[in-house]
C-alpha cells in the first residue's frame, strides 16, 4: 500500500493545487516565476515579499466556541495581496459568516496572521525546514474588517486570479471580502530573534 501511495503524495507535494492559483494563474511555486528572495537586512521588503508569494496563511482569532472561548483559534485561509507583480501588502480574504473564524471574528475583530516561504518552493529547495529562521516568514497582527466599496473591485480581482475556484464557491454561503488592517509586523528571516517593522516602513516598499 505505502509504495502504491508513494507516487500520489509525491505528485501532491511537486504538482501546483488545481484549487488555487495553478500555472498561469498566480502560482508562484513555479521556480521560474518566483521571484528571489530581497536582501535580509531589508526586513520591510521581506515582509512585502512574504506577503506577496504566498496565497494563503494561518489566521489566529479568539475563540467564540463555548468549549474553548477565550482561547487561540487557528484556520487556514486563502488570501492575495494583489495580482502577481502587483501587489499592495494588504491581505484579502474572501468569507462566509458560516466559517468559525468569521463568528470569532464578529465579536473580536483582532486577529494575527502568519505567512511562510515554506508555502513556496523556496525553502525546499535550499533544504531549510519550516520552522527553520532562514525559511522566512512573518507574522502580522491587526484587525479584519470588510472590505468597502472603494476597494471592492480590487480585492476581488487580487483574490480571483489568484484563486480562480473562488468563482464557482455556493452565493447561498454569503461570501464576503474582508482584509486585514495592520497594526504590528514581526520578520523571522535570520537567527537572533524576528525584526519589528511599522506599518508604515512596510507600505512604503515598492514591490515589482
Amino acid at each position: 500500500f505505502a509504495a502504491l501511495l508513494a507516487p500520489a503524495l509525491a505528485a501532491l507535494l511537486v504538482s501546483p493545487a488545481r484549487g488555487r492559483g495553478g500555472r498561469g494563474h498566480g502560482d508562484w511555486d513555479a521556480a521560474a516565476q518566483l521571484p528571489p528572495l530581497p536582501p535580509r537586512e531589508d526586513a520591510a521588503r521581506v515582509a512585502r515579499f512574504v506577503a506577496h508569494v504566498c496565497d494563503w496563511g494561518a489566521l489566529a482569532s479568539l475563540s467564540t466556541d463555548p468549549a474553548v472561548r477565550g482561547w487561540a483559534f487557528a484556520d487556514v485561509l486563502s488570501l492575495s495581496d494583489g495580482p502577481p507583480g502587483a501587489g499592495s501588502g494588504v491581505p484579502y480574504f474572501y468569507l462566509s459568516p458560516l466559517q468559525q473564524s468569521v463568528g470569532n471574528l464578529q465579536e473580536n475583530p483582532h486577529a494575527t496572521l502568519t505567512m511562510s516561504l515554506a508555502q513556496t518552493n523556496f525553502c525546499r529547495k535550499k533544504g531549510f525546514d519550516p520552522q527553520s529562521p532562514l525559511c522566512a516568514h512573518i507574522i502580522l497582527s491587526g484587525t479584519v474588517t470588510k472590505v468597502n466599496q472603494t476597494e471592492m473591485d480590487f480585492a476581488k480581482h487580487s483574490l480571483f486570479v489568484r484563486h480562480p475556484e473562488m468563482k464557482t464557491w455556493p452565493s447561498s454561503h454569503n461570501w464576503f471580502f474582508a482584509k486585514l488592517n495592520i497594526t504590528n509586523i514581526w520578520v523571522l528571516d535570520y537567527f537572533g530573534g524576528p525584526k519589528i517593522v511599522t506599518p508604515e516602513e512596510y507600505y512604503n516598499v515598492t514591490v515589482q
